[in-house]
């Protein structure tokens, strides 16, 4: 291990690229990333969906959260006032409760990226200053544990500090590289400092089990590409290399909390087949090896990882790419789980419980995969869960949000209030007790630009559309500008311009998505001769002038989409997709009296996408019709009576979109009646 960390230091001294080195992830200097960050604030939306998002969350997501949890609702600061000794009072919130304010400052430093707002930077230095009057003098920062005599520092992983502190070391980096300050790194470079002398003890199984929601991991290797101090990545590893050393059983530190797959400890990393436990655990844990294999290279991990992600994608993740199926369940080994993976195909609808953070936590993978291994798959699957399973987390004003996004709500069959403190809801709620969702779906948000492109190492990679221009630097130091303009993802048509680039030829690689078989590319009017392949990228290398144009057509078709088989509960039933867009149906479109499972679609149906300027922020709906079947049941069964089907005119919607204008019954799939 040590011959791999010296050659990284060499390997950095060497080979001082031009890379961005301000990116959300800093992989400029990664010599196994493929494709590389660019600078946070080089690509800005400029018009269209993304456009529209972006500027919610700067008017409206960013203050809103911020009034929660900077008073008394949602009492973040007020933890840390306490801790610094300004203020009287006792700790409030979750466990995790302070990892939420940082999500909220990282979010609001990608914010300040774009607008340069000096009042924003000035209300975040102010409590950075207060974190950092909390801090003790040896490093340790944990609210939860400061503020209640009966909890000890690193005693009960389920205290969540190695959550809190992968939160504190992310946020303080990407704060760092926004604005050049030293102020909140040089918190985060004290509680890094602290975590590397006490869990660098390998010889001390309770610490060796300690971690277990991961973000430290991610954390870890950003303050390590940060400071180039290699000690913080050797920390990362051993987080890794700890998981499935131990005996499954419980001790001290596993206490109150279950173990075996629940937090992936039953199985080592490199030997691990099948994802399990904890869905956000899982994919926060295969996000943080990610970003190991970017430093060191080790094929067994990156072997692992591709592994887990076929796990995942082909046998437990919904259409919408949401993934978690139950609340409650068991794994393939017996152990108790919550919160996540159960059997592959074992994919419940109305009980579905795919957690916001959950499938964040699979882009944010997914974009790691992209950079580790350049295929557009891994984008593919980062598109699909931000504009839908993502989205779908809050509401359209950014002010309510869902814990969790089932496919189908059917309302009177779950007592919702009984179920973890409501986080379980037919209905968006303005603060949720549990709050780790909502400001990691407003942090993602706030980046999504800096998602939108990578470097490669001849030129630029086009991962996500929308309206935006980018100004960067490429691997060489040459600079190239372009400005990108799409009505994306309600059409499929793309126009990219070039404003400016190098003299030499540099490669354009665009993103072809997977259901975008047919594209047509264009540069100058004119067809290119490089293969167009859905699912792949489409790599046209030349000599580009300022005002060149290139203009990409992908049909953009309203598509039934049917399950495997083997997922018993979608059998004969179909869903509606159109580019990225999964839809549903709910019950504003349908007759006052009508149940949502009362509702059947015919295989000839009509699909007519139409923009409504005027519908749900601005949104293209499909204009279809659907077949009603009145149902009476009294009981669990009775003999068939096929009742007359009548059918009528109404509208699918985006599924991010639900419940938005008043509680309601909704439906991803519905059954098919063959025609």
């Amino acid at each position: 291990m040590k011959k791999i960390y010296l050659f990284l230091i060499c390997y950095s001294l060497l080979h001082a690229a031009v890379a961005q080195e301000s990116g959300i992830i800093n992989n400029s200097q990664s010599k196994y990333a493929v494709l590389k960050s660019i600078n946070i604030g080089d690509c800005q939306w400029t018009e269209g969906f993304w456009a529209d998002k972006f500027k919610i969350c700067e008017e409206s997501m960013i203050p809103y959260m911020g009034s929660l949890l900077c008073g008394d609702t949602g009492h973040a600061l007020n933890n840390f006032k306490i801790a610094a000794g300004l203020k009287e009072g006792e700790h409030q919130g979750m466990n995790w409760h302070d990892g939420d304010f940082y999500k909220w400052i990282e979010a609001a430093m990608y914010v300040y990226a774009q607008n340069g707002d000096k009042k924003l930077l000035s209300q975040i230095d102010k409590h950075i200053s207060i974190i950092a009057k909390a801090q003790q003098d040896n490093g340790y920062l944990q609210t939860q544990i400061q503020l209640k005599d009966e909890l000890k520092p690193y005693t009960n992983r389920r205290t969540h500090e190695m959550y809190n502190s992968g939160h504190l070391l992310t946020s303080a980096c990407i704060h760092h590289r926004v604005t050049g300050q030293d102020n909140f790194l040089n918190i985060a470079i004290k509680h890094a400092d602290l975590m590397h002398e006490i869990f660098t003890n390998e010889d001390d199984e309770l610490l060796g089990r300690f971690g277990f929601n991961q973000t430290q991991i991610m954390g870890l290797v950003e303050l390590y590409r940060t400071t180039s101090d290699v000690k913080y990545l050797e920390l990362a590893e051993i987080f890794i290399n700890n998981r499935g050393k131990y005996s499954i059983d419980h001790n001290d530190a596993t206490r109150g909390y279950p173990i075996g797959d629940m937090v992936q400890e039953r199985t080592p990393l490199r030997e691990a087949n099948e994802a399990v436990g904890h869905a956000v655990l899982a994919l926060y844990y295969y996000a943080g090896a990610a970003d190991i294999y970017a430093e060191t290279g080790e094929s067994a991990l990156l072997d692992a990882l591709k592994r887990l992600w076929s796990d995942v994608t082909e046998k437990k993740m919904y259409v919408t790419g949401a993934v978690g199926q139950a609340h409650y369940g068991a794994s393939t080994n017996r152990d108790l789980i919550q919160e996540g993976f159960i059997d592959a195909y074992n994919m419940p609808n109305t009980t579905a419980y795919n957690e916001t953070c959950a499938n964040i936590c699979n882009s944010m993978f997914n974009y790691r995969m992209l950079s580790i291994n350049g295929e557009s798959k891994y984008a593919d699957i980062m598109e699909l869960v931000l504009y839908n399973s993502a989205l779908s987390g809050i509401s359209l004003e950014g002010k309510d949000y869902f814990y969790t996004n089932p496919l189908r709500m059917v309302h009177n069959t779950i007592d919702y209030e009984a179920k973890h403190n409501s986080t379980e809801s037919p209905h968006r709620e303005p603060y949720l007790r549990c709050f780790c969702c909502p400001p990691n779906l407003v942090r993602t948000i706030a980046k999504v630009s800096a998602w939108a492109y990578s470097l490669s190492q001849n030129g630029i990679a086009v991962n996500l559309y929308g309206g935006n221009k980018l100004s960067t630097t490429l691997l060489d130091g040459t600079t190239l500008k372009l400005r990108q303009v799409t009505q994306y993802p309600w059409a499929g048509g793309v126009k990219i311009t070039i404003e400016e680039a190098k003299a030499g030829a540099f490669d354009l690689m665009l993103r072809i998505p997977d259901w975008a078989a047919g594209t047509e590319i264009y540069v100058n009017g004119e067809a290119t001769n490089v293969d167009i392949i859905a699912g792949t990228f489409a790599i046209i290398n030349r000599v580009w002038s300022a005002g060149d144009e290139i203009r990409i057509d992908m049909p953009m078709t309203a598509d039934f989409v049917e399950a495997n088989p083997r997922i018993e509960d979608l059998r004969n039933q179909v869903a509606v997709q159109r580019g990225p867009i999964v839809y549903c149906i709910e019950s504003p479109d349908l007759p006052e009296d009508m149940n949502i499972h009362d509702v059947y679609i015919a295989s000839d149906a009509p699909l007519k996408p139409a923009y409504k300027a005027d519908l749900l922020g601005g949104v293209t709906a499909i204009e279809t019709e659907v077949l009603i079947r009145k149902t009476a049941f009294d009981g669990m069964y009775h003999r068939l009576q096929a009742p007359p089907l009548s059918t009528i005119k109404t509208k699918l919607i985006p599924y991010y979109a639900w419940s938005n204008r008043q509680l309601a019954e909704m439906t991803v799939f519905m059954p098919i009646v063959w025609n």
